[in-house]
């Protein structure tokens, strides 16, 4: 049988439950091709097996902490206002080998964002809570996006967040975290 989504396929689903069964745990880890430009002890990304509506699925997830969360909500508001005043910033992750730098333009943005993170900060204009996001229609099995407010996310960490997911016993943080730069500096 072919299935419109590998993640659902008994055969892929038995081959993550061996692998996990080699591994020891409950889940593995799912090397991402990207770098982005955070703390490995910040982000995961992981696959494990679950029960989404009776059926029998792969999951997909990302785990994150709710301070990576808000440093990139910070940052993505300070370039968006920043852009705003410079209309002509590309944006790192827009640029391609056609892209023509402007080294004075770059330095003068980057200056203004770094300003920017600041101010938002300080005034706590961007709050973060816990929370998870399932994804059906992820291109491989069910999709989650997890932030939680840890530390740094580990095994236990991990473990445990599939243990509670699985067991319908999840109880997120709803309560809303800022969090500055300066609080990382003195860590």
């Amino acid at each position: 049988m072919q299935y419109k989504n590998d993640g659902y396929d008994p055969s892929e689903i038995a081959l993550l439950k061996k692998e996990c069964e080699n591994e020891g745990s409950t889940f593995v880890y799912f090397e991402d091709e990207e770098d982005f430009g955070h703390s490995a002890d910040e982000y995961a990304h992981f696959q494990f097996v679950g029960d989404f509506k009776g059926q029998e699925v792969i999951y997909d997830a990302v785990i994150y902490t709710l301070r990576l969360h808000h440093s990139s909500l910070v940052y993505e508001a300070a370039e968006k206002k920043a852009m705003n005043h410079f209309p002509l910033y590309v944006p790192m992750e827009n640029r391609d080998e056609t892209y023509q730098a402007n080294e004075a333009l770059d330095e003068e943005v980057e200056l203004m964002i770094t300003e920017l993170i600041e101010e938002i900060e300080e005034n706590e204009e961007i709050k973060v809570a816990e929370n998870v996001e399932v994804d059906e229609d992820f291109e491989y099995g069910v999709g989650l996006d997890v932030c939680l407010n840890v530390e740094e996310i580990d095994d236990e960490v991990v473990e445990n967040f599939i243990a509670k997911f699985l067991s319908n016993s999840l109880d997120l943080d709803k309560t809303l975290y800022s969090f500055t730069a300066e609080e990382d500096e003195e860590e």
